[in-house]
């Protein structure tokens, strides 16, 4: 993968920083949970089951369900951006294009259960958490926007509308989460198509 920093993409999450481990067991059950259920279907109990503990425990690491949600939720926007940072590399704004949407679409087809409840949950924070949240979400928009901004300047990329553009960009690694599963293809290899697919929709 050219420019890509594969095992970025290919590495599990990593949740060391969430301690105790029982803390770290409820959030990685909530994950499970809320990609399976939806956010509002989930109860605390389902939460504690999966982490082989009462419902009760829950609230001795995390003062609410929301709470668990907003930590999935910062944690996951955060390492998309990471691996959209450590893909922008190349010696032109199409071959950076091309680098970063397909590290981010193995990224999101890789990791497909909290990319779902990172993507698709975000109604249920609080309005504060959201905010931090939504700082993240622009800072990741603000990396494509400036790519195709810099084949624009210098005559490599045809975009006319700028923020649309990033958004539809954006739109196509994102949704792979919603549909992803594992027999329906390699994520390194979707993301080469994605990226492909990216490159003609502003070619000029």
């Amino acid at each position: 993968m050219h420019g890509v920093n594969v095992s970025a993409i290919t590495s599990p999450l990593v949740w060391e920083h969430v301690q105790p481990a029982a803390a770290r067991r409820l959030l990685t059950g909530a994950i499970d949970a809320f990609a399976e259920r939806g956010f509002q279907a989930t109860t605390t109990r389902d939460i504690a089951s999966r982490a082989g503990m009462s419902p009760a425990a829950l609230y001795v690491h995390y003062p609410s369900k929301e709470r668990l949600l907003f930590e999935i939720s910062r944690y996951g926007h955060q390492a998309a951006l990471d691996v959209l940072r450590d893909a922008d590399s190349g010696d032109s704004p199409a071959e950076r294009l091309r680098s970063m949407v397909e590290a981010f679409t193995a990224w999101h087809a890789e990791h497909h259960t909290i990319a779902r409840v990172v993507q698709y949950e975000l109604a249920a924070l609080t309005p504060e958490h959201l905010a931090e949240v939504a700082t993240i979400r622009r800072a990741i928009s603000a990396q494509i926007e400036q790519v195709l901004s810099d084949g624009v300047a210098d005559g490599s990329l045809a975009v006319d509308d700028l923020p649309g553009t990033t958004l539809a960009v954006l739109s196509l690694s994102i949704d792979v989460a919603r549909w992803y599963t594992p027999h329906r293809g390699d994520p390194a290899a979707l993301g080469k198509l994605y990226a492909e697919l990216a490159q003609r929709m502003v070619q000029t």
